[in-house]
């Protein structure tokens, strides 16, 4: 990524002027009257998003007007590496330590780009100099974003479950983390049966990721991301339509990565835990069929009522084994279920948890990093929908709850597998965006991670 955080500022570095809606005409009085002449032309009046260069006498330029919210966030210069020449620029405003890094960060991330097939048509190229932010902060949750997404955005012919399996390793080594990957069969002698069930019709084989980091005597901090690396919906087929974006359902997986990097790179005094089950959801002879009852980890039985609801199915696997453990904390992020994005749209993950506290906490911090969240019930009146005649629960709902209540019936499932960590929050999440937004290009999206980042050191220090 060329666009970069200056340490120091340069001399001759250009000046970039942050001002809102409010501020401008006090601003602009305060101006030459060439430069407030050249704003009334291009009808510049501060609103947020907007942006202004000011030409140099000899043709240079001069300085860069931006429009921001009274209090920026982070996307409030994302805007700018994609439109401004190449150079050196500074920050000519002063804001406290946390907004200063909120903006740098968005600077990053303003320069994202995914070029693994293709080449940009323009490079951004710029430096900025942001007094006051703490620039290996704002650099760390860039590089973590840009991991996620560059996992997604990665076609499924490429990001398969050995190659998330490789990230993985790649993780751990940089990190001194001890990373082991069960495959194939070696899933049953492991007794994750489900994970092995919806994997084994794939040509490429099912794994179990487990990454872990930390002192052993720290407190248990487990993470557990879905990592379909392409789902076809199996014996019951998705259409052409709802497959074509298929290589985002490892989004959850790509997420809790991210989340791990920043946990290691922040040295939080954790015993971190990180759970992918890898699978590819294939059709073949031996693929799992509507009816069949299968095994889980945790001893329950369960009976497919369909075989493209095979998330919940990989997931309860590994949740079984993380709560086993009793962690201190359990976040399980998942692109589970499509009800989740009809209920609440392509910008807010669906939130799930039994703890009232944990939940509060996850959503004030999603509003103060611009990462928001929204909270749905577990709704136990709801769950007798699961039931099965002939296995202790169904994958999904088959009674009076077919076809409705999906985001909340998929966490009910979970929910089952959940019993002996009180602090768990499921996050239900989309990971992909059809717009094009400053900071955010159209492709991979890293819901969650900044929030659940902030979340972790307020609750474990850093």
């Amino acid at each position: 990524m060329s666009v970069k955080l200056l340490s120091e500022t340069p001399a001759g570095a250009i000046a970039i002027h942050p001002i809102s809606a409010t501020e401008w005409e006090g601003w602009a009085a305060g101006q030459s009257e060439a430069v407030a002449n050249w704003a009334r032309r291009n009808r510049f009046a501060a609103e947020p998003g907007s942006q202004l260069l000011l030409p140099a006498a000899d043709g240079g330029l001069a300085a860069v007007l931006v429009g921001v919210d009274a209090a920026p966030d982070l996307w409030a210069l994302a805007g700018l590496p994609a439109t401004l020449p190449d150079g050196d620029y500074r920050l000519a405003r002063d804001y406290p330590a946390a907004v200063a890094t909120r903006l740098a960060t968005g600077w990053l991330l303003g320069g994202y780009r995914y070029t693994r097939y293709k080449a940009p048509k323009s490079e951004p190229a710029a430096a900025l100099a942001v007094p006051g932010a703490e620039l290996a902060e704002a650099r760390e949750v860039a590089a973590a974003v840009a991991l996620a997404r560059d996992l997604i955005n990665t076609p499924a012919e490429h990001m398969g479950p050995a190659e998330l399996a490789a990230a993985a390793e790649a993780l751990a080594a940089e990190f001194g983390a001890e990373c082991r990957v069960l495959v194939g069969d070696e899933l049953l002698a492991a007794n994750y049966p489900a994970v092995h069930a919806v994997g084994r019709a794939a040509a490429r084989a099912p794994r179990l990721i487990d990454l872990r980091w930390g002192a052993a005597t720290a407190p248990k901090l487990t993470l557990v991301g879905k990592g379909v690396c392409f789902d076809s919906g199996g014996l019951d087929l998705k259409p052409a339509a709802g497959m074509r974006l298929m290589k985002t359902d490892m989004g959850g997986a790509a997420t809790v990565l991210a989340l791990a990097r920043l946990v290691m790179a922040r040295q939080l005094p954790v015993r971190l835990r990180v759970l992918v089950p890898a699978v590819e959801n294939a059709v073949a002879g031996n693929a799992n069929r509507p009816g069949d009852v299968l095994a889980t980890r945790k001893g329950l039985t369960v009976e497919i009522g369909n075989t493209d609801a095979e998330g919940r199915l990989i997931l309860c696997d590994a949740l079984a084994e993380a709560d086993a453990e009793r962690p201190e904390l359990l976040i399980d992020c998942a692109t589970l279920t499509g009800a989740a994005r009809v209920a609440l749209g392509p910008d807010l993950p669906a939130l799930f948890s039994p703890d009232d506290a944990l939940a509060e906490n996850l959503l004030r911090h999603g509003v103060a990093e611009a990462d928001p969240l929204w909270r749905l019930p577990l709704w136990a009146g709801y769950a007798k929908w699961l039931d099965s005649p002939i296995a202790d629960l169904n994958n999904v709902a088959e009674s009076s709850g077919a076809g409705v209540g999906g985001a909340i019936v998929g966490a009910l499932y979970l929910q089952r597998f959940v019993t002996a960590t009180p602090a768990w929050a499921h996050i239900d999440m989309g990971v992909w965006s059809d717009a094009d937004r400053p900071g955010r290009p159209k492709g991979a999206h890293a819901m969650a991670l900044r929030a659940l980042d902030a979340l972790l050191v307020e609750r474990f220090g850093g």
